[in-house]
């Protein structure tokens, strides 16, 4: 009474599975699970009725309910994928002030906006489709298409993209692309299609089984017409043969192969502080060759730090009153050098140039070289920030992107690994190069669109590659569900978070080489369990064919068989990367 409705209500899963795939020709894991349950429940019901010995209710509820538990997490993976789309669909903007032929303004929806029309984007909106700027001078926030931390500054001519945020004054844009012809929804489509790629991707379980189920199938019908019609058994007995058969060579131990090794993986992973997300990333990660990774916030620390003109406190102690007042992140980067100093108050923004304060003995300004008015200056190498001040000299703010302190380290230990590691990335060519020469790495790309990291990783998988993505920004997005398979650091944004197969905590790299070494150790156990759970079935199936196994020995040898694999599956605790 317990058991027939929970094995009825638990086993909708592997059933409604093993019917697709047989509808299809072809079979899986849940087709020997299906049948082993749904026939040793049956007989078990008949032994209980006319009061047999053997009844293996248990072994039916026992065997769904750890089956059950993988499902729940692979759902529960599947599932923050599935929202990973609808946020970047959020940065879509509801509703466009476009202009008509009069200038007047008018706000519609964004599927009525055609190519072509003016769009007003004021501060703080976000650009509602791809065009070129008409008239206005601004700064947007573009780390969605180019994962570039600084603001870029737009003017007539610039183009623009769906999605971008709008940090300064208003801009008259030309839309060129709309609705589902933007960037931000090619990002869209191209994560969807590459997760569903990736979920068409057969565990190495399935795919041994879709050999081996065959062959215990028949075996079992085999086993119980030779008892019943040749041997002329009674049926009873032929039945319990056959189903010992199959009890014997229920695929528990083969079921439990990959799952046992990756909950103790899983496990090593977690306490290391990287999440693992998908239940086949394990398996993808073990035959990676290639490591791809972004600059911004990947190789470097997600902050800018400041390398000149700090000397002078009185200067910086200034500077950083005033940048405490701003969110560019090169004022965050300054304010962050003297965080007990308070904000001035006064303090005007000018989006795009810089800070002004006005004081008793003159305006006090911190920004842009042109904003300062500075002039014989030695031409900037890197991102900068001018302080000017009444009866001062000018000073100097120098910034540079600083590289994650193990960097270096891991990269030399991935090419000892034998894999090949490449820079991709959208930021400029000058700060990529520098540093790729940094981290040792030779084979770069620059100023690459969403788009474009994708094509170059097909590129790659086009020659046989299996690349693992590393990434952090927005603009990673669709690569990182395109590649084999992706991590992104904690500090990533919420969407790259969700594409990604694992996600690791703190401020260096060396999760990713952890990662990868024990996804191959994970590896070596899951084919050595593999090779147990066949090789006991090979040497248990003549003897419950033979009719020397009764179901309760069987069931207590397939028992055996799960603990051998689970015994192995714990030397992963006993091996260090």
């Amino acid at each position: 009474m317990v058991a027939l409705p929970a094995i009825a209500y638990a086993g909708r899963p592997f059933f409604r599975s093993a019917i697709a795939a047989l509808s299809g020709g072809r079979t899986n894991m849940d087709v020997p699970i299906s049948i082993g349950v749904i026939l040793v429940t049956g007989m078990s019901l008949f032994e209980t009725f006319t009061e047999g010995e053997d009844t293996y209710f248990e072994a039916s509820t026992a065997l769904l309910f750890f089956l059950l538990i993988g499902r729940v997490l692979d759902h529960q993976a599947r599932g923050r994928v599935r929202q990973t789309a609808e946020q970047l669909l959020v940065l879509r903007a509801t509703e466009i002030t476009v202009l008509d032929d009069s200038g007047a303004a008018r706000r519609c929806a964004q599927d009525a906006v055609q190519p072509g029309m003016l769009i007003l984007t004021g501060m703080g909106e976000r650009v509602g489709a791809d065009g070129v700027v008409v008239s206005g001078r601004s700064t947007l926030d573009t780390s969605l298409v180019t994962g570039e931390a600084l603001p870029a500054v737009v003017e007539p001519g610039a183009r623009v993209f769906a999605g971008t945020l709008n940090l300064g004054p208003a801009l008259t844009i030309r839309a060129a692309a709309t609705g589902e012809g933007t960037l931000l929804a090619e990002c869209v489509r191209l994560i969807a299609a590459a997760e569903e790629q990736r979920g068409r991707f057969v565990t190495l379980a399935d795919r041994i089984a879709r050999r081996y189920a065959p062959v215990i199938h028949v075996t079992a019908l085999s086993t119980f017409l030779v008892w019943r019609f040749i041997l002329h058994a009674a049926w009873t007995q032929a039945l319990l043969n056959a189903s010992a058969v199959l009890i014997v060579t229920c695929p528990c131990a083969l079921a439990l192969a990959v799952p046992a090794v990756q909950v103790l993986a899983t496990g090593r992973l977690f306490r290391a502080g990287i999440l693992l997300k998908s239940p086949t990333a394990l398996e993808r990660l073990a035959a990676i060759d290639t490591v791809v990774f972004d600059k911004t916030g990947t190789l470097t620390e997600p902050e800018l730090v400041l390398i000149a003109g700090g000397e002078d406190l009185q200067a910086l102690a200034a500077a950083a009153s005033l940048a405490a007042a701003s969110r560019h992140p090169l004022s965050r980067a300054l304010a962050g050098k003297m965080p007990a100093i308070a904000p001035a108050h006064g303090v005007l923004e000018h989006p795009g140039a810089g800070l002004s304060l006005v004081t008793d003995k003159g305006e006090i300004r911190l920004g842009s070289r042109d904003f300062c008015k500075v002039i014989d200056a030695v031409p900037a190498t890197s991102p900068e920030l001018w302080l000017t001040r009444p009866g001062t000299t000018a000073v100097c703010f120098q910034f540079a992107e600083s590289l994650r302190g193990d960097a270096v380290e891991v990269v030399r230990r991935l090419d000892r690994l034998g894999l090949r590691v490449d820079l991709l990335s959208g930021d400029r060519e000058a700060s990529v190069a520098r540093v790729a020469m940094l981290t040792g790495i030779t084979s770069l790309t620059a100023e690459v669109t969403p788009v474009g990291k994708v094509e170059a990783l097909q590129a790659l998988a086009t020659k046989g590659a299996k690349v693992l993505m590393v990434g952090d920004g927005l603009n990673d997005g669709p690569a990182l569900a395109a590649a084999s398979v992706s991590m992104s650091p904690s500090s990533a944004a919420d969407i790259t978070q969700n594409t990604a197969d694992l996600v690791f905590q703190g401020h260096k790299l060396a999760p990713v080489v952890l990662a990868i070494e024990t996804a191959r150790q994970a590896r070596q156990l899951i084919v050595q369990n593999l090779i147990l759970s066949i090789s006991y079935n090979f040497l248990a199936i003549p003897l419950a064919i033979c009719g020397l196994v009764t179901p309760w020995l069987a069931a207590l040898a397939m028992s055996s068989s799960s603990l051998l694999v689970i015994a192995n599956s714990f030397r992963l605790r006993l091996r260090q990367p």
